[in-house]
């Protein structure tokens, strides 16, 4: 039986309010992948060096073994949706948690730079399907008049696990006597960064297991007391159970399992609008955000940073990520997703060319390099200024848009090319960082700042506003 309260709408904001708490923790739980994303693609900024000095590998090969996860995030993001259309969201979740916490112990315990670069990838195709799974899964359970702040959990948890792993590396090197091929109980200390990841991935694995499957797969397959009973739990008691599964259940009459055929048409291949989220996938890598936190704290020893106050530049970067982080948050669902888009672009642009303009005056060769005294504070304030801006804006809003923007019959399909091609974008900043770097260090952040300027008339002439819109509103 269902209920309904005077005055109170279906979904409303009143009946939603009911049981957000429960939502934030479902909503937490699942974000507990974008947590693993992050700590995973960010760990490796710690052991870099150590790697390199374990295995003597040149800095073209150890940009590989750093990107080989990416190749492995393209895959699993693209199988991704379609798995979870199959065999539910939660299933997905658990999958990947095997796959972070396989990654972890074989990272640690690598017998070469091939096996190293194995597990990376097996690492990356859980992140694949997390980057996926999770906004699906949290845009499918969270009430329309929260689902900004709480797609925005994604990259919150995202930004704390590339936080955590900063800490936790910075500790570990601590213990190490600031040698990351220290010895630590037998292993060096940039083993124990890789391998610390299982505890996060055992933990994702148990929440998989204490929250509900999304309302929206339960109806397809035909369980309709246990859909409903998943939407009392997050919409609230003054919600109209039956209303709410037959609007749900109306737009899945219009579609079908989205397939890559779905997503094509036109000359141009691909729907428009799923150009629209690729192009959103690309801006949000080739502004060169993974720069930062893949090779950060090399980066500011090759102008001249000790190797201590590198890590602690990481880190502080990383604690800019996740108050920008915070901000996007409180703002997303009050001022818009396109706003606070064009607002972090035209912030990006700017530091961005302040950080080439700083770097330009780097001198000397080898391990003698320096910046000098009024360049390199500008490169630090320019860099944390860049992470700001990214953070309040691209970050969070290209999970929240990917989440909202597609229409209900491609959007798993839709969700998974658009997140694969954020992989691709990815893996070639990060394979051609070293070798920009090498080539002209100023010049690489010129190019990164021309793609921050570019993001901002895509945003302004091609994405369309989600902002207070249901799911079964995108067509």
């Amino acid at each position: 039986m269902t209920s309904t309260r005077p005055g109170v709408t279906p979904g409303g904001p009143q009946a939603a309010s009911d049981h957000l708490g429960h939502v934030v923790f479902i909503t937490a739980a699942a974000a507990m992948g974008g947590f693993l994303f992050g700590y995973d693609s960010s760990v490796i900024n710690g052991a870099v060096v150590g790697i390199q000095g374990k295995f003597g590998i040149s800095h073209s090969l150890l940009a590989q073994v750093v990107a080989a996860a990416l190749l492995g995030c393209a895959v699993g993001a693209a199988l991704a949706g379609r798995v979870a259309d199959r065999i539910g969201r939660i299933r997905v979740m658990r999958i990947a948690a095997v796959l972070f916490t396989v990654s972890a112990v074989g990272s640690a315990l690598p017998f070469a730079v091939w096996d190293l670069t194995m597990w990376r990838v097996i690492g990356g195709f859980g992140i694949g399907m997390a980057s996926v799974i999770g906004p699906a899964y949290i845009a499918e359970v969270a009430p329309p008049a929260y689902r900004g702040r709480l797609g925005s959990f994604q990259q919150a948890a995202i930004v704390v696990g590339i936080a955590i792993s900063q800490l936790v590396n910075y500790g570990i090197l601590q213990m190490a006597n600031g040698n990351q091929r220290g010895k630590l109980g037998g292993l060096e200390a940039w083993q124990w960064m890789l391998g610390v990841m299982v505890v996060p991935a055992v933990l994702y694995g148990l929440l998989s297991f204490a929250i509900p499957e999304s309302p929206r797969f339960l109806l397809s397959v035909g369980r309709d007391d246990a859909a409903k009973k998943v939407l009392s739990e997050v919409e609230g008691t003054g919600t109209d159970l039956d209303a709410r599964a037959d609007e749900i259940r109306h737009a899945m009459r219009r579609e079908h399992k989205s397939t890559f055929r779905d997503l094509l048409g036109g000359r141009g291949g691909f729907l428009p609008i799923v150009w629209i989220g690729i192009g959103l996938s690309a801006f949000q890598q080739l502004v060169g955000i993974n720069v930062i936190f893949y090779y950060s704290s090399s980066l500011w020893q090759s102008v001249g940073i000790d190797p201590t106050s590198s890590f602690l530049y990481s880190f502080t970067t990383s604690i800019v990520n996740v108050i920008g982080t915070v901000i996007a948050m409180l703002f997303v669902d009050k001022i818009g997703r396109k706003p606070l888009s064009i607002i972090g672009s035209v912030g990006m642009t700017i530091s961005l060319a302040l950080a080439a303009w700083a770097f330009s005056f780097k001198t000397g060769h080898g391990s003698n390099i320096h910046l000098p005294n009024t360049q390199g504070t500008v490169a630090l304030v320019a860099a944390h200024s860049f992470v700001l801006f990214f953070a309040l804006s691209w970050g969070v809003v290209v999970w929240v848009l990917l989440g909202e923007m597609f229409p209900n019959k491609i959007r798993a399909a839709a969700l998974g090319v658009a997140a694969s091609a954020q992989w691709i974008a990815n893996w070639v900043i990060t394979v051609s960082f070293p070798t920009l770097s090498d080539w002209n260090l100023s010049g690489a952040y010129v190019i990164y700042s021309c793609f921050a300027l570019l993001s901002i008339p895509f945003v302004v002439f091609l994405v369309k506003e989600t902002k207070g819109k249901s799911l079964e509103e995108m067509g």
